[in-house]
């Protein structure tokens, strides 16, 4: 910091918030604390976030949230505040592969084909969403179920499914180009227990989909309920299999969502809203 004399230092994580505590205390830099990106259910000293939110806020000129939940939950003091919404770059949609190849791809035959974007983590509940799934699949034959993101095809996630149930599921792992695995989704599902401003969600709805979500965090400053999808408890599974047997016997329901969906993202969290929140953000740092 000594060497670039920079007016201002933005951080993305709460440690390298911690890292530029002494920059910023004895140099005349800004710090825009950028750490929170998510919504802690946990507030106290054994989240480490937690504590080094608390250590570090008083230090920061702006504390920048990618959600309103997330700022509240680390509360982080209102006057040094900003919540900047995740942006999604429609430029992304641009070169999607063939729906009907994809389906091939992954050999597929069922009439619908349901999914969740999201690591195999205790932070994403996916006891939940299988659990979901396995109930439908007793009263239906017809349904495909996705799992994409890391660990997803791990021992423990595989140890979930029951082997008579196995070929109704695709535990994919971590993949590239999940635009158009997301494309050939009829339902998009986001089962977890705490979420700031959820790419996958943002996804999902940019490519029509509609959007079933655990209630809580950011979640709900993106999704409209009953309107671009449903907001449901947390770890009910059978209140999520209802609402995707809605959706799966009501296309036009699931159409009218998904547009709601993506003209929301493209009018409220697009890319170019988000960079220009932290232009207008550095421009009110220098100004001052």
């Amino acid at each position: 910091c000594k060497s670039y004399k920079p007016d201002i230092v933005h951080c993305w994580d709460s440690m390298t918030a911690v890292y530029l505590i002494p920059a910023v205390k004895l140099l005349p830099i800004k710090l825009v604390n950028g750490m929170v990106v998510d919504a802690p259910q946990q507030r106290n000293i054994l989240n480490r976030n937690w504590l080094r939110g608390k250590l570090t806020f008083p230090f920061s000129s702006i504390i920048v949230g990618n959600s309103q939940a997330g700022l509240a939950a680390y509360g982080a003091p209102k006057k040094k505040s900003i919540c900047i919404h995740n942006g999604f770059n429609f430029s992304r949609t641009e070169n999607i592969t063939d729906l009907n190849f994809m389906r091939k791809q992954l050999a597929i035959n069922t009439k619908f084909i349901v999914g969740m974007v999201a690591s195999f983590s205790v932070y994403k509940d996916y006891v939940t969403y299988f659990a979901a799934a396995q109930s439908l699949l007793k009263k239906r034959n017809d349904i495909t179920f996705l799992a994409i993101g890391n660990d997803t095809d791990s021992v423990s996630s595989q140890k979930l499914i029951d082997d008579k149930n196995k070929e109704h599921f695709r535990l994919l792992g971590k993949k590239t180009g999940i635009e158009s695995f997301i494309n050939v989704m009829d339902i998009c599902v986001l089962s977890t227990f705490t979420e700031g401003i959820s790419n996958s969600i943002l996804e999902y709805m940019s490519l029509g989909k509609p959007v079933i979500a655990t209630d809580g965090g950011g979640t709900n400053e993106i999704i409209e309920d009953q309107k671009t999808g449903y907001l449901i408890k947390p770890s009910d599974p059978a209140e999520l299999a209802e609402k995707i047997e809605l959706l799966l016997n009501d296309m036009e329901l699931r159409n009218k969502m998904g547009q709601a969906g993506k003209y929301r993202v493209e009018n409220n969290f697009s890319i170019d809203k988000m960079v220009n929140g932290f232009i207008q953000t550095y421009k009110k740092i220098i100004t001052e």
